[in-house]
C-alpha cells in the first residue's frame, strides 16, 4: 500500500504578480524550485495565507534568483501581489520508502530569497 506524504514545500513566500492572460500555472524562481527539489511542470498545491484559497496547478521555472512567484491564468484570480503563499508537493510512498524519507522545507525572506533548507527528520514513522 502507498500513502501520500508531503514531499517538499516552499514556505511563506510572497506573490510577486498575477498574470491572468498567461495559459496557466505558477511561475516560481528556479533557485527555489531547485532547493526544494520541485521539477518544472510538477504538480503543486498552492495555499494562500492571506485569503485561504487553495489550488492545484503545476510549476514553471522563473529566472533563477529573480524572486519571482506569480500566479498565472485562472489561478491569478486567487491572489494578488504581496499575498503570502505556501507551495507544496506530495509523494506516494511505500512503508519501505518511509524508513529513510524526510520532506524538504525551503524558507525564504520577504523578497523570496533563499534563507534555509530544512529536512523534516522528526517524522514519527514508527506510528505509521
Amino acid at each position: 500500500m502507498q500513502r501520500t506524504f508531503l514531499l517538499a514545500k516552499i514556505h511563506n513566500c510572497t506573490l510577486t504578480g498575477a498574470n491572468l492572460n498567461y495559459v496557466g500555472s505558477i511561475s516560481i524562481d528556479r533557485a527555489l524550485l531547485d532547493a526544494a527539489g520541485i521539477l518544472p511542470y510538477e504538480q503543486v498545491q498552492v495555499v494562500n495565507v492571506n485569503n485561504g484559497e487553495r489550488l492545484i496547478t503545476y510549476a514553471i521555472a522563473a529566472p533563477p534568483n529573480s524572486g519571482k512567484v506569480e500566479l498565472n491564468g485562472a489561478a491569478a484570480r486567487l491572489g494578488i501581489s504581496g499575498d503570502r503563499v505556501i507551495i507544496m508537493t506530495y509523494a506516494q510512498l511505500t512503508p519501505a520508502e518511509l524508513e529513510t524519507f524526510c520532506p524538504t522545507v525551503v524558507l525564504v525572506d520577504s523578497k523570496n530569497r533563499l534563507l534555509e533548507v530544512r529536512r523534516y527528520d522528526d517524522l514519527l514513522l514508527a506510528q505509521v
